[in-house]
């Protein structure tokens, strides 16, 4: 681990940056690059059975206050597989000044696999945040990425009181586009709970599958999984070139929470050929 450039003392705490790089070495997947400046931070590889190198990535100062940068670049050489995930949710806090940003690049190697599978993010009323999610992957590569969010802190009444919520995901791979998609919430006037929109369920997250798999098979489980009262609305559209863009919709954290495991564990399955993934999270 090494440290980048020196910051401007007034950045300093504000303006986060994490590099990790992952190496296939025989059967298994080792972090061979890793370097971090706080507010973000990543703990060493969690040993789980599975072939993949699990490695959760946090804030230890809490969350985002206005003004904050951060940036996360991930690379999976070839034949790596890297699972990236949080130990909780992320906040956001409240700004009377700039947005609370976050920029995250992951590059995939041939025949490599990357899981970006953090937990939701908690924007508080009167936030803004953006996020970016850039994707360059081969055409052998495997993805599974999630980007979930909540309305805010429900149990407050605070759903839908933020003032900026705006996230983007691109994929690409050598011939191009395979996915560009975003939404950008403004304002807490607008109903965003109503018809059309949320209906109601004030936790949503966007699920991407990209690689070779049985799409027809996959939406078929999905609907077998995922159908009773307890589970989420999730639709399933195929992309143009592979894969899948899943959308979920939740009235409650913890059915968010088992309708994405539900969802990553049937990707892991028609993707990778690999079990559910049980995090060990406290």
């Amino acid at each position: 681990m090494s440290a980048p450039a020196p910051l401007a003392a007034d950045r300093v705490g504000r303006d986060g940056a994490l590099r990790l790089r992952f190496e296939c070495r025989g059967t298994a997947t080792v972090v061979t690059g890793w370097r971090y400046t706080l507010p973000l931070q990543a703990l060493a590889p969690v040993a789980l059975d599975d072939p993949s190198a699990v490695v959760s990535i946090l804030n230890p100062t809490g969350g985002l206050v206005g003004g904050d940068r951060l940036s996360i670049d991930v690379e999976a050489t070839a034949d790596a597989h890297a699972v990236l995930t949080t130990p909780s949710a992320t906040r956001v806090y409240r700004t009377d000044g700039e947005d609370a940003t976050q920029s995250v690049k992951i590059v995939i190697g041939p025949r490599a696999a990357v899981e970006w599978v953090p937990d939701h993010t908690i924007p508080f009323a009167g936030s803004a945040f953006r996020q970016t999610l850039d994707v360059e992957m081969d055409e052998t590569s495997r993805l599974i990425l999630v980007d979930a969010f909540s309305a805010g802190r429900v149990g407050r009444g605070e759903a839908w009181q933020f003032a900026l919520l705006d996230s983007a995901v691109s994929v690409r791979d050598r011939r191009g586009w395979l996915l560009h998609d975003r939404f950008a919430l403004r304002g807490k006037d607008t109903a965003w709970d109503g018809l059309g929109y949320a209906e109601l369920h004030p936790y949503f997250a966007t699920i991407v599958l990209i690689g070779s798999f049985n799409r027809q098979q996959f939406t078929a489980d999905l609907r077998e999984q995922c159908p009773g009262a307890d589970a989420g609305r999730v639709g399933v559209a195929a992309l143009t070139r592979g894969g899948l863009l899943l959308r979920c919709l939740a009235a409650s954290a913890p059915e968010l929470i088992g309708t994405i495991e539900a969802c990553w564990g049937l990707g892991r399955r028609a993707l990778l050929g690999l079990p559910p993934l049980a995090l060990r999270k406290g």
